[in-house]
């Protein structure tokens, strides 16, 4: 299992998906994908049990927060998904207690929960995932595409030295050898002669 990347734009942004996979046997996998993130979009599974599991102790929700915030994504988006699933369906209850249980976790992570969006959501339909869902008529909040607009670009410190840190290298026929990375300071140009170091 490894992650997998999809690109999208929204109105603002640029944005590359990195899907980390949610079960522990896969943090490594996770720890890939999350150390290239500006921002960390935490699903939380709202279904009774399915969310009680992933903020429990040893839950993945937990863990992915907590790992999300050390490895320096300091802007999160908590979509609460399943809410066609929830009892009763699209529960406004259901959101608010986990918004209020999740927020308490993350602050003590290190986040600022004034500053997450939670979204309810519901994959399965599409419910506020692009558009407003009447669903869900009684949050007021922003979609998850809206949220992702909304986050802040980060500072890259483009006047410093090139600084690339390689995720990967890629042998793609007809093409050669690609190395895969994220500039972190710096600017890199096509022509550029460059040094890699271990």
């Amino acid at each position: 299992i490894d992650i997998a990347l999809w690109k999208f734009e929204t109105t603002k942004y640029y944005c590359t998906v990195i899907d980390a996979p949610g079960h522990r046997d896969f943090i490594k996998n996770m720890i890939t994908g999350t150390s290239q993130a500006d921002c960390a979009v935490l699903i939380i599974d709202s279904t009774t049990g399915g969310f009680e599991a992933g903020i429990s102790k040893d839950g993945q929700t937990r863990e992915h927060a907590l790992l999300a915030f050390t490895l320096g994504v300091k802007q999160m988006i908590c979509c609460c998904n399943k809410m066609d699933a929830t009892t009763p369906k699209y529960s406004k209850a259901r959101y608010e207690e986990i918004v209020k249980e999740v927020s308490s976790y993350l602050k003590k992570v290190g986040y600022n929960p004034d500053k997450i969006a939670f979204v309810p959501i519901s994959g399965f339909e599409g419910d506020n995932m692009i558009e407003r869902s009447t669903n869900l008529d009684w949050y007021k909040g922003p979609t998850l595409l809206e949220a992702l607009d909304l986050i802040n670009e980060p500072k890259r410190p483009s006047d410093k030295p090139l600084r690339l840190p390689l995720q990967d290298v890629y042998k793609i026929g007809g093409i050669g050898t690609v190395p895969v990375g994220r500039v972190e300071t710096g600017v890199i140009k096509p022509g550029m002669v460059v040094t890699f170091g271990p």
